[in-house]
């Protein structure tokens, strides 16, 4: 029986503009034909999801790509059941490719009597039969420790790197990059260090989850452009709180660069509301409608470093080499 032979792609209903994109940038680099495994992803009446794979994958490299975004729970059971029929088809080996991975933010116990979802989806992809991770800027790093099984986390600095040093090019002398809390300093210090950039942080209490008491800006942003830093923009919030402090603080303009667009409840009017002159996110989330309308926020693509990734797994070569700027620029030349 012949092993791999060729990667294998099999996208769920979470983002499946971006599985294609993948597909398409996979046939660009490899000079021939890459398409997405014709399957079926449906619903019974009662909502359960049924899977049935069209094609044969015995023995292939297959990568199943599905953000776990909302409907978490609805995405997060389609990835689990994709992987099952996989497995159960012998397939040789199987990698979740999961650009926005859900639950994270239940990482550890903050009270008594709290779960720690994260480690709960990590033994229920393993059991599934995933074999890898293939995941990006995940909200906290040791989420890596949770799996015993590889995990690659990618990073969206170096793409967010490459738009700033395009789009501000000639411009980058009253630059001020910002932890919108000290719990992301290490994420903005990553960026400010690439775009060579002084770094700021906004020190934020919260009475409760969702809710921002006070913020003190720790820094100079006086007369700079701030290019707030993040993992996940939720219900913007914050955001546009931390935003509006900056501007308090003498900044001449704020910019907000995050990896994950939740976007949830009244987010896009609160960003199109606010002092930001522009929220760029990556499409690891597929962005709704009302997301994409919005006049100041702009998406990035994540499908030339993803569809990289995955051909460099396949190949049994290094992942870490699309972190420099040197390997990842020519991937995006045109693109950004």
């Amino acid at each position: 029986m012949p092993t791999v032979i060729e990667p294998k792609l099999i996208s769920g209903n979470a983002n499946k503009p971006l599985g294609e994109a993948i597909a398409r940038r996979m046939s660009l680099y490899r000079g021939m034909s890459v398409g997405l495994v014709e399957a079926r992803v449906e619903r019974f009446n009662d909502a359960e999801i049924f899977v049935e794979v069209y094609e044969n994958v015995r023995g292939e490299d297959m990568f199943i790509i599905q953000p776990t975004s909302n409907p978490a729970n609805d995405n997060l059971m389609e990835l689990l059941i994709m992987a099952d029929a996989l497995r159960r088809s012998s397939a040789s080996r199987i990698t979740a490719v999961i650009p926005y991975f859900g639950y994270a933010r239940q990482d550890r116990r903050t009270k008594a009597r709290t779960p720690i979802t994260a480690k709960l989806v990590a033994n229920m992809m393993v059991e599934a039969g995933i074999e890898r991770i293939l995941t990006l800027d995940l909200h906290a790093a040791q989420i890596q420790g949770f799996f015993d099984i590889p995990v690659d986390n990618l990073y969206a600095s170096p793409i967010f790197a490459l738009d700033i040093l395009k789009q501000f090019k000639g411009n980058m002398d009253d630059i001020m990059v910002v932890s919108p809390d000290v719990g992301g300093v290490a994420r903005a210090r990553e960026l400010a260090k690439r775009i060579n950039a002084p770094l700021s942080i906004v020190d934020k209490r919260r009475e409760k989850p969702g809710e921002v008491a006070e913020m003190t800006v720790i820094g100079d942003v006086k007369g700079k452009k701030c290019f707030i830093v993040d993992d996940m923009c939720d219900t913007a919030g914050t955001l546009c709180k931390a935003a509006e402090v900056l501007m308090e603080h003498g900044a001449t303009e704020v910019h907000a660069y995050i990896s994950h667009g939740v976007m949830s409840g009244p987010a896009v009017e609160r960003v199109s509301n606010s002092v930001m002159k522009s929220l760029v996110l990556t499409d690891s989330i597929q962005p709704t409608d009302h997301v994409a309308g919005a006049p100041n926020i702009r998406i990035l693509p994540t499908a030339p470093m993803f569809a990289q990734s995955i051909l460099n797994i396949w190949n049994g070569t290094s992942v870490s080499s699309l972190f420099e700027t040197e390997t990842l620029g020519p991937i995006y030349e045109g693109i950004l």
